[in-house]
């Protein structure tokens, strides 16, 4: 072999371009071997802001060397990648820029592309999608128009943000702060009633709180129930004179508590039932609350605010007249949009009684517990009912069944669900996204884009005007269409869909990325669904990850695909962090820009450097040190490998502890490699390389055992590091690729502890550790136990009454 100086950069090169031009890791159907088991590897794609950052890195490279891991134990692997490319940061940059969002979104996409294949992954770059190309949105739009035939979008007037300045209602993504500004102009934003498409995902609440078919974190399992927020309880209807008010709560035990009722201010109640002399009050208040995000409103230790409408409602069970007031702590999008207020048991309710003057009366009674009066604080727990009219003694343990068994038989309130998740709300107002592909005709009302004439484009020539109008209003052609029914003059709709509806099934389109005559080949979906491993960050569990799921379960309903759940395991990794321990950000002047990293250091390193940082599903702060470290590393394999083998006297000892090392490595990073833990893979790999080279040292390399050990070690640095791996392979003269090579079989014998630490106790108390051998039988190890000195000066002569052995773990002598 020839032992010249490690070079990164020309080797990396050279081998990307081979193994492009080779089709290394094409994964088309007709060149896998269908005698082997799939592997769907998916990691979540990157939006095209025209770089990638360290965080990408992070995200992208482990995962990639796990697919190389699973190509390397005899599985078909796919592990393709994308780009998602809709949004409104390129909306941002053409108002900024005077750029098209079109423009700038390819140049960024060619640009990331490019450091994408930089990384050295094993990425199948034929089955890219990009969900900006109208090959890819004429299926999103095919799906919405099927998710419409099936009665799971729908269209109604729904409040949404809205700038007085653009003259324009604001994304979620487009309002700032706590001050909730515009980001475009700085303008406070405002409530607007608009009609927006939603998606019933509401109907699914039920199937997506069931994760029992896959193997996901249970922190991403809570936050999903958490955001779903299923509640089981009782709908109460409090009549008024402009009509009844239905209330859900989980708490029917209290309604002789009800002293009074809070509306959301966006009720549609609250007009009827405002008086005169209110109305100035409840108008203002409902422009106030206007201004506040649902996550301020909800915010519990906020200082509760409120205004009575002077209307009355009665409540059912005792025929009370209790005034009806609104709040901004009540959402009408969660429950009914109005809450039985029982101050004397609910926290909210008593805080805002007092600070309002409401009666506060008592309806439980908890054992043994004198209640004050005035009471001090709400009595949130369940007890015996008192104050409740023909219920009053009522045990805890019946009290909600006997009150829901009462108020069936009266016909005053039913049992039932309630759950926080809502509709997913799909319309933007802007023009960088999938069109709506629907049509407003005077006499037809909404009618669909016919599926033939998908895709419905975005037009190319628009302009940017002050209003900050989407371009899609205000284009003088695009919108004007004929009715498909009645051949009318009629209008498309201008709203684009959520950049969310498009992630929600990329997943589908790299199965077949040119497919015209769906939006996947169904050969494909049948033998590469579902996705076995998902990996990405743990910020989606609650949108992206929901509606995914959602996606899939409407469709299977829809009998477009099949199977429960579109992704079996999802991993999420942690956050890489700036050597300063905060979150990177330009403002910060903490970034790690990775292109400056590959000039000097190798993709190599930097891939193995991440991997070895920290627990990846951790994260921690970017260390420059450290990779100095790691770049030694990736040298000494170098030399190592480059040296010719050296003749020295055979040791079988030596020969027989460098199988064991190898076999034992192997082992364990079989196993790692298995549960995503990449930091102890190269930690392993490292200390292996240690002790290769001090028996090589002292014994040589040119033993048959050699042989078996350098092909070993190479094959389980592939997937970290693809590139010094493959050139060593082709230097050690070993046949075809690295890459194409089966993952390496563990020796048990070879691989089985030689020695082990075992743990020894006195009355259960440990007093020493000592090494012995692996399998040791319980009279040996009482023999050694015996020559401990710690363990003499405990036992002080005297003998143990009794002895508890765990082989190779535990010795515990009982005096």
């Amino acid at each position: 072999m020839r032992a010249d100086k490690y070079d990164p950069s020309e080797i990396e090169s050279r081998w990307q371009e081979r193994w492009e031009q080779d089709g290394l890791y094409r994964s088309d159907l007709d060149r896998v071997d269908p005698s082997r088991p799939k592997h769907y590897a998916l990691t979540m794609l990157p939006y095209p802001s025209g770089d990638l950052h360290i965080g990408h890195w992070y995200a992208i490279a482990p995962s990639d060397a796990r697919a190389r891991f699973y190509r390397m134990r005899g599985f078909n692997v796919l592990f393709p990648m994308g780009f998602d490319s809709f949004g409104l940061p390129a909306e941002n940059a053409a108002i900024k820029n005077n750029i098209h969002p079109k423009t700038w979104t390819y140049a960024n996409i060619e640009r990331m592309r490019g450091q994408l294949k930089r990384m050295g992954t094993m990425i199948d770059w034929a089955r890219e999608a990009i969900s900006a190309d109208p090959g890819y949105y004429r299926w999103t739009q095919w799906f919405f128009l099927r998710l419409l035939a099936g009665d799971l979008a729908y269209r109604k007037h729904a409040a949404v943000d809205w700038c007085p300045s653009c003259n324009t209602t604001l994304a979620r993504e487009q309002v700032w702060g706590e001050d909730r500004t515009c980001e475009r102009c700085g303008t406070p934003v405002t409530k607007r009633e608009l009609d927006q498409w939603f998606f019933r995902t509401t109907r699914y609440a039920e199937e997506l709180l069931d994760f029992s078919g896959i193997d996901w974190p249970e922190r991403v399992q809570v936050l999903q129930r958490n955001w779903i927020g299923r509640s089981e309880g009782t709908y109460v209807t409090f009549p008024t004179e402009a009509g009844g008010i239905e209330v859900f709560t989980t708490r029917p035990d209290t309604l002789w508590g009800a002293t009074f009722l809070v509306l959301a201010p966006e009720h549609s109640l609250v007009a009827s039932l405002t008086t005169p002399d209110q109305r100035e009050q409840v108008d203002a208040y409902i422009a106030q609350t206007g201004r506040q995000s649902d996550i301020q409103r909800e915010t519990a230790d906020r200082e509760k605010t409120g205004v009575a409408t002077g209307g009355f409602a009665v409540n059912p069970v005792n025929g009370e007249r209790i005034p009806v007031w609104i709040a901004d702590y009540v959402l009408v999008t969660y429950g009914t949009g109005a809450i039985m207020a029982v101050p004397a048991h609910d926290q909210r309710d008593f805080e805002f009684a007092t600070r309002f003057g409401l009666p506060i009366r008592v309806v439980i009674q908890l054992e043994g517990v004198e209640i004050p009066s005035p009471l001090e604080a709400p009595i949130p727990e369940r007890g015996t009912m008192v104050n409740s009219g023909p219920l009053s003694g009522t045990p805890k343990e019946a009290a909600c069944a006997r009150v829901n068994a009462l108020l069936q038989e009266k016909g005053l309130g039913r049992e039932g669900l309630t759950y926080r998740l809502r509709d997913w709300l799909i319309s933007r107002q802007r023009y960088w996204g999938a069109p709506i592909p629907m049509i407003h005709c005077p006499a037809c009302g909404p009618v669909p884009v016919p599926e033939s004439d998908l895709p419905v484009l975005l037009p190319d020539e628009i302009e940017w005007r002050p209003t900050g109008e989407s371009p899609l209003k205000l284009h003088p052609t695009w919108k004007l269409v004929l009715c498909p029914h009645c051949g009318a003059n009629a209008e498309r709709d201008t709203d684009t869909m959520d950049t969310f509806m498009c992630s929600s099934w990329y997943h589908l389109r790299y199965l077949s990325p040119h497919f015209d005559q769906g939006p996947f080949d169904p050969a494909e979906y049948a033998y590469w669904m579902p996705v076995d491993t998902y990996t990405g960050g743990i910020e989606h569990a609650t949108m992206h990850l929901i509606y995914t799921r959602f996606f899939h379960k409407a469709s299977r309903d829809l009998g477009i695909l099949g199977g429960d759940e579109p992704m079996i395991k999802l991993r999420n990794q942690g956050m890489i962090l700036g050597e300063d321990s905060e979150k990177m950000s330009k403002s910060r002047g903490n970034v790690v820009a990775p292109d400056d990293l590959l000039v000097r250091y190798g993709s190599d390193t930097v891939r193995a450097h991440l991997m070895f940082l920290a627990r990846w599903d951790q994260g921690g702060p970017w260390s420059s040190r450290s990779i100095e470290g790691t770049s030694r590393w990736l040298r000494r394999v170098w030399t190592f490998f480059t040296s010719p083998s050296v003749e020295a006297q055979s040791d079988p000892a030596a020969l027989s502890e460098l199988r064991h090392l190898i076999h034992g490595t192997l082992r364990k990073v079989t196993a790692d490699f298995e549960d995503l833990q990449f930091n102890t893979i190269v930690a392993a790999l490292m200390e292996l390389l240690n002790k290769m080279t001090a028996i090589a040292a002292q014994n040589g390399t040119a033993d048959v055992e050699w042989t078996e050990a350098r092909s070993i070690y190479l094959r389980m640095l592939a997937p970290l590091a693809p590139h010094i791996a493959e050139e060593l392979w082709l230097r050690s003269e070993l046949p075809g690729s690295v890459h194409r090579q089966d993952w390496p079989v563990v020796d048990e014998e070879a691989a089985r502890d030689l020695e082990v630490v075992l743990v020894v106790q006195v009355d259960g108390k440990v007093r020493d550790r000592i090494l012995v051998p692996a399998g040791i039988t319980e009279k040996d190890a009482l023999a050694r136990v015996r020559n401990s000195e710690p363990v003499q000066r405990f036992l002080a002569g005297r003998e143990p009454q009794k002895v508890k052995f765990v082989p190779n773990r535990l010795v515990n002598l009982i005096l």
